[in-house]
């Protein structure tokens, strides 16, 4: 069995951890693949087999990979979105972060994890992702996310207006700073933060957001997903952005947007204990009022 690992950097004091999760792909008979820019981190660091291969891009993920296990938080396991595409490759986040919404895997289960997936005793949950669709080309050969999609004014700019439509038929005109079009994965992160409902990852909808809205009335809406959602925006500046997940890019005003469901989903890894209650309680401490 081989399994890809990404990270984005190595920390020493995670040292002790993180060669205790190779030292338990080695147990496993697990071949670690390890990203390229990962691998120079840790190579003098962390004892690794002398035969141990590495990736950089999508391409390098053969069909011999079952897994890429991300050691970092939730934004290092969306770097792993770009890597996998479309991919039958299963992620698996542990959390060397903080939160830890999708890499929900804490680094004191790292044996437990490793063991799991040698002994298929995992659960797997289809996550959906969102595609931008737009009349110029964006985000290259990667227009989907796993969390949102946003359209924001830009750095001092004034706040934009964001016409709105469902399938066609007029929504919303939202006058605000941005506005989130969430995944059920992406509710409990930045549509989250900005008051918008946390949704199961089975729902089958998105979350339609507003940063900042100049209107008090306009809260945030759940639809099904299997709407096609458009915009078009009126700035005074001429520039927006448009952001999926963490990835930027600058676009102007007139652009045509739309997103919609993307024709295929992520798998994401848990263990067998971990469930999207428990999740919630353990991340926003819910159940632990000391009235109960």
């Amino acid at each position: 069995m081989k399994a890809a690992i990404y990270s984005r950097v190595f920390e020493d004091e995670h040292k002790q951890e993180v060669q205790l999760f190779f030292d338990e792909l080695q147990t496993q008979k697990i071949e670690p693949v390890i990203f390229h820019q990962f691998f120079e981190q840790i190579k003098s660091e962390i004892t690794l087999p002398a035969d141990t291969k590495t990736f950089s891009l999508y391409e390098d993920l053969t069909e011999e990979i079952e897994f890429i296990i991300s050691l970092g938080g939730d934004g290092t396991l969306l770097d792993t979105v770009t890597l996998v595409r479309d991919k039958k490759i299963s992620v698996m986040g542990i959390n060397f972060g903080r939160l830890g919404f999708l890499a929900s895997i804490g680094r004191d289960e790292v044996k437990t994890a490793v063991k799991a997936i040698a002994k298929r005793t995992y659960v797997q949950d289809a996550r959906t992702l969102i595609h931008i669709d737009a009349d110029i080309p964006l985000f290259g050969n990667v227009p989907y996310a796993l969390n949102e999609f946003s359209i924001h004014k830009r750095d001092v700019a004034s706040m934009i207006k964001i016409h709105t439509y469902l399938n066609g038929e007029f929504l919303n005109t939202y006058w605000a700073d941005g506005l989130i079009v969430a995944t059920p994965t992406g509710s409990t992160g930045y549509s989250l933060s900005c008051n918008g409902p946390i949704v199961f990852p089975d729902s089958g909808s998105f979350v339609i957001t507003p940063v900042a809205p100049h209107n008090l009335n306009v809260r945030p809406i759940v639809v099904p997903d299997s709407n096609i959602i458009s915009f078009e925006v009126e700035s005074r500046a001429d520039h927006i952005i448009c952001a999926l997940d963490s990835r930027r890019e600058i676009v102007h005003k007139n652009v045509t947007l739309a997103v919609k469901k993307e024709s295929f989903e992520m798998n994401l890894v848990r263990l067998s204990e971990n469930n999207f209650l428990q999740t919630l309680r353990n991340k926003l401490t819910w159940g632990l009022d000391k009235r109960n």
